[in-house]
């Protein structure tokens, strides 16, 4: 084969190259992220909840909470010293908990969280912990629980706050997700929304 042909072999193969990431790596993501934002504007610019000009988080990060006034989501690994932001603040870091299931540690740390969750909700007695309440969600920050640990923690909620168990359940409704297209999924409530609704920072959950 002379280096004529080989030449031209090695400009179309460039060529190709050349087009294909324009296309693939340019032009396909601006193209899915325009049609997100048109179709999707919320979610697109990260699901902010956004209330008289104060941002108070993503619907799609969970975060910690722990006092008897708010509803608590699944346990995470977040770590707030790690990394820090242009203005100087830390950055709240998520991970997985990357501890199996099999292992002695896992086991001990679920029964240390199932006994403190007991202990704040003496009220349920020996009922069964739901075990997303002890247990952490594979990406680490995960913002819903099932409305059975939603609905485990209505009586602590009532007394600490003052609103009966038919408020506080009718604001964990108003925050219920239901399954995509009625059949995906199961339904799953989020805790950013009702702790907000508890806090009268929100009377609606957005629009999503």
């Amino acid at each position: 084969m002379s280096g004529r042909v080989i030449g031209k072999a090695l400009a179309r193969a460039a060529a190709l190259v050349a087009i294909a990431t324009l296309a693939l790596g340019v032009l396909y993501p601006f193209a899915v992220g325009a049609v997100g934002r048109m179709a999707f504007p919320w979610q697109a610019q990260g699901s902010i909840i956004e209330a008289d000009g104060v941002k108070y988080g993503s619907a799609q990060v969970g975060q910690p909470f722990s006092d008897d006034t708010h509803m608590w989501g699944r346990p995470t690994v977040a770590d707030a010293t790690l990394f820090q932001g242009a203005d100087g603040q830390p950055l709240l870091w998520y991970g997985p908990d990357n501890l199996s299931p099999a292992s002695q540690q896992f086991a001990q740390r679920v029964e240390e969280r199932v006994a403190a969750v007991r202990a704040a909700h003496p009220d349920r007695g020996n009922a069964p912990v739901p075990s997303d309440l002890v247990t952490v969600s594979g990406s680490g920050f995960d913002p819903h629980i099932s409305p059975a640990a939603a609905e485990y923690q209505v009586g602590r909620i009532s007394q600490a706050t003052g609103r009966s168990p038919q408020e506080v359940r009718a604001i964990i409704r108003q925050c219920t997700e239901k399954p995509l297209l009625g059949v995906i999924g199961q339904e799953r409530v989020n805790v950013l929304e009702v702790n907000l609704m508890l806090d009268g920072v929100l009377e609606a959950v957005p629009n999503r």
